[in-house]
């Protein structure tokens, strides 16, 4: 609409300047009116100057137009005039055009901003980069999981895990891969999914990270319970006739054997009896010793369900060295207690707590018996993950290497006596809790045990 005044208004201009310059050439051919003709001459010079004035005033208008469009520029307006003129039909289209540039920006900001709250509130850690490892987008659940501030490039993750970065950089569309990094505050076992998308011909590589260790660790128990379960039960089965046939056989035996004394039968053939008499309760014992190892690896199965309550982890500290800490102090062995900060505060079952500390305490005691310079602490804080975390820390000789992986497996024992139940036992528990139990350590230096909830 103001185009077609703008057309109108500039065909009304010309056409009044053409017919001004026809009265020129005629009154200057035809009459002898000077002063007529002056007047007509600079009424033909205003037009000219108001033409010009005029295409001039639209170009400024128009290039500030253009100016905003360019630069993104919607916060501008064109100032309505008091006069009714094609101007202001001009800007009013244009004010129009720019207030629809401005809702389509709104929106778009609204989008993003919407995007952007879902993905820094989503859970799983979310990373996208360019090739050459330069991050572009990284969410709150990623800087949570590696403990950052900010990540501006891949590179910066070699300070978590050197492995990390290499799948990262080197890890294709489509591909699920998995990273496993120890450190001493725990164990994170990832989960890494790639999907690659082009930008104005940018490629980008958004990678989706989750720590999948929870979900191992449950199925891990949860397979070890069902394969307990079905061992015991077969066991069983098979032992329990042999206990009560081996527990009433000798008695059988030892009656028969006496009656063949009294009969005057080859002494040969009742001191055979007698070797089977001790055999079947040799057997016997044995039986009842494996019904009891049945019965202890039941118990992996039958952990009660916890009862939760609020305690201070102070006072639980102190219970335990109350207890135990004199069989500790006779070994020469020092108990430290650090809680930061003394009121820090856990929901849990407190026996079920208690009974995993006090076995990771006798363990430490047992590993630490005839050792110098000794001592055992246990501490108490909150991670940098926002978790409370307790670890039982001694200085003993420590766990190697290839054996650390292995000693939470049921049955699998450092000791000569130990049964291998307490550590998957203590594992169980935490699992109850939805908190993780896991161990570090550096040989003849220290083994750390931390219970992360």
């Amino acid at each position: 609409m103001g185009f077609n005044s703008f057309r109108i208004n500039i065909l009304m201009r010309t056409l009044l300047l053409a017919g001004s310059m026809f009265l020129f050439f005629f009154l200057f051919f035809n009459t002898i009116l000077t002063m007529t003709l002056v007047l007509v001459g600079a009424l033909i010079i205003f037009q000219i100057v108001s033409l010009f004035y005029y295409l001039d005033r639209t170009t400024r208008v128009l290039n500030n137009f253009l100016e905003s469009i360019r630069y993104s520029d919607f916060t501008r307006t064109f100032q309505i005039e008091n006069s009714d003129s094609s101007f202001n039909k001009l800007k009013q289209a244009f004010n129009q055009v720019i207030k629809e540039f401005q809702e389509v920006r709104a929106e778009k900001d609204e989008h993003y901003f919407y995007l952007q709250t879902i993905i820094q509130h989503i859970g799983i850690g979310l990373i996208a980069f360019q090739k050459d490892g330069k991050v572009e987008l990284i969410n709150n659940a990623t800087k949570k999981l590696f403990q950052l501030r900010n990540l501006s490039n891949i590179q910066s993750l070699k300070e978590v895990s050197p492995e990390l970065v290499n799948q990262l950089l080197t890890i294709k569309h489509g591909e699920n891969v998995l990273v496993k990094i120890r450190d001493k505050d725990g164990f994170l076992q990832l989960s890494v999914y790639a999907t690659q998308f082009t930008i104005n011909t940018r490629p980008i590589m958004l990678v989706s990270i989750k720590n999948i260790q929870h979900e191992l660790d449950e199925k891990e128990m949860e397979s070890w319970q069902k394969l307990i379960q079905v061992l015991t039960h077969e066991i069983m089965n098979s032992i329990a006739p042999i206990s009560s046939l081996s527990s009433s056989l000798p008695l059988i035996l030892n009656q028969v054997s006496d009656r063949l004394v009294d009969k005057m039968v080859d002494p040969i053939v009742v001191e055979d009896i007698k070797e089977v008499e001790q055999a079947l309760t040799t057997i016997h014992k044995r039986t009842d010793g494996l019904i009891h190892f049945v019965n202890t690896y039941r118990s992996l199965t039958k952990v009660p369900e916890p009862i939760f309550g609020n305690f201070l982890i102070v006072d639980l500290f102190n219970n335990i060295v109350g207890l135990h800490g004199n069989d500790a102090a006779s070994l020469g062995v020092k108990t430290e207690i650090i809680v930061e900060p003394q009121t820090l505060e856990l929901s849990a079952d407190e026996k079920l707590i208690e009974q995993v500390l006090i076995n990771l305490y006798k363990n430490a005691m047992q590993a630490l018996n005839g050792r110098p310079n000794s001592h055992i602490q246990f501490k108490a804080f909150i991670n940098n993950r926002s978790r409370i975390t307790i670890q039982v820390i001694d200085n003993g000789p420590g766990i190697l290497p290839q054996v650390i992986d292995k000693i939470f497996i049921p049955f699998f024992s450092t000791k000569q006596q130990g049964s291998g139940i307490g550590l998957s036992l203590s594992r169980q528990i935490l699992r109850m809790h939805n908190g993780t139990l896991h161990a570090y350590s550096e040989p003849e230096q220290e083994t750390k045990f931390t219970l992360t909830f």
